[in-house]
């Protein structure tokens, strides 16, 4: 029978194992190895190492010259890392390749610098320091799709297109005002960032494996030192609180749906069945068998990562409320998550930023798309201000729409007799309803879609992205 152990193989560097008899089945070392995943967390990593070793230090745990020598060989085999340096085989995570290059670099010093400090809270700090880097680059990476937004609307403010609900047409509305119906929502979802970002910004280390460092670190120093904005209060929930991760995680999975509606609305008003929008050639691809197809790919597939999103924090909430209290190796599989969800939306972003800034909006397609029939809602308003209440209104316009439809007219086409034998109320002045352009001046009303208030709410969105909101 096979020996799957590593007995017959070089002593690999290991961060455990003195109360072990014999090595790991290769089969699990295989399963076990986090290295090709957190590998990206090692120049968080060495910057932990650097404040740790100032912290033990101040403990009294190491002297002067052992801190800068530590800090020199941490300096070394970053530059090693940064270099092009890999892993090994034996590596096992990122905490192992960096103990094993410090060896290297100063020796047996090197054991020093794990005194107080368990992989435990280790991972918990650089894993918070990633999340809190990828929520600053997430957020500017929103801010330069809402910067195209509002370049886009301000082409926008005079057209007029057809709203839908239900995808039915439903009322007009100003282009521009559609288009900002989708800044506001990344809007939301920079606050939430914010939030994801304050989240992560508790330290846990010095949290040790679960009882907390038997030696007097200072966990204040460690904070400033590290840019945290306050420590964890109970050194158990710092090691297993992931709460961070799903933070960041709900707020990537709020982005890739609001990515995925303004595609999708891109998408069907650049079919030809509506026409609004026309594609450039940078972000969409042809077909490779039907020479006339201009498909818009970065769009279709910033839609679908909206699904991985969503897998990824099911993932993650599936994982965390099976635990028992304090760390869990299943925790493990946190990076891989929020590395997927970071690294997706960073391509995905700018895609569709590059998408929606080469779009062409065919206005005149959208004119063509507003009816007399999207005015039933101004016709059942035109009777409420002659004092007829709403629900009068609304039962006398909704027969005139049945009489259009059964007459195959559009409602703005029913002659005056026929609306005056509706309803007394009517008068001359009905033909001025019919305008679309006058339906859209009426709604003035704050965060409407009136020309006023649509320049107001252009000006809101350019102040919020200059911080002035």
């Amino acid at each position: 029978m096979t020996n799957t152990t590593t007995e017959s193989q070089p002593a690999a560097h290991r961060l455990w194992g003195g109360r072990f008899a014999a090595g790991p089945a290769a089969a699990f070392d295989a399963v076990n190895r986090s290295i090709g995943v957190d590998f990206r967390l090692w120049p968080f990593d060495i910057e932990v190492s650097r404040a740790w070793a100032t912290a033990l230090y101040h403990a009294d745990v190491l002297t002067l010259a052992e801190c800068e020598g530590i800090e020199r060989g941490l300096d070394a085999v970053g530059a090693r890392l940064h270099a092009g340096e890999q892993p090994i085989p034996s590596d096992e995570d990122v905490h192992t390749l960096i103990d094993r290059l410090l060896h290297e670099q100063i020796g047996e010093l090197a054991s020093k610098l794990h005194t107080g400090r368990s992989r435990n809270d280790q991972v918990a700090t650089t894993t918070r320091m990633w999340a809190m880097d990828a929520a600053v680059r997430l957020e500017a990476a929103i801010r330069e799709l809402q910067h195209v937004m509002i370049d886009q609307a301000h082409g926008l403010e005079t057209a007029l297109m057809p709203s839908y609900t239900h995808m039915q047409r439903a009322i007009p509305v100003s282009a521009a005002h559609w288009l900002l119906s989708h800044f506001w929502p990344l809007e939301r979802d920079r606050t939430r960032l914010r939030a994801a970002r304050h989240a992560s910004a508790a330290l846990p280390l010095g949290a040790a494996a679960a009882a907390g460092c038997a030696f007097p670190i200072p966990r204040v120093l460690l904070q400033g030192s590290l840019g945290f904005s306050s420590v964890t209060q109970n050194s158990i929930d710092g090691v297993a609180d992931r709460d961070f991760a799903a933070e960041l995680l709900f707020a990537a999975a709020m982005i890739g749906t609001h990515l995925s509606r303004l595609s999708e609305d891109l998408i069907i008003y650049g079919s030809s069945e509506f026409g609004f929008v026309r594609f450039g050639d940078s972000y969409t691809s042809g077909s490779s068998m039907m020479p006339q197809k201009r498909n818009p790919d970065a769009l279709e597939l910033a839609r679908g990562s909206a699904a991985r999103m969503l897998g990824n924090l099911t993932s993650l909430l599936a994982t965390l409320k099976g635990l028992p209290t304090s760390y869990n190796k299943d925790l493990q599989d946190d990076k891989r998550v929020l590395f997927d969800a970071a690294d997706t939306l960073l391509l995905v972003l700018p895609a569709v930023a590059g998408a929606l800034a080469e779009c062409s909006f065919e206005t005149s397609r959208m004119t063509q798309a507003l009816t007399g029939g999207m005015m039933a809602t101004d016709l059942a308003d035109y009777l409420v201000r002659k004092g007829v209440s709403f629900r009068e209104a609304h039962s006398t316009v909704g027969q005139l729409v049945r009489q259009a439809e059964e007459a195959g007219i559009e409602l703005s086409d029913l002659p005056g007799s026929v609306l005056v034998a509706a309803h007394s109320a009517f008068g001359p002045d009905i033909v001025d309803v019919f305008s679309a352009r006058r339906s859209v001046e009426q709604r003035e009303v704050d965060g409407g879609t009136g020309p006023a208030a649509v320049r107001s709410q252009l000006e809101a969105a350019q102040n919020v992205l200059a911080g002035r909101l």
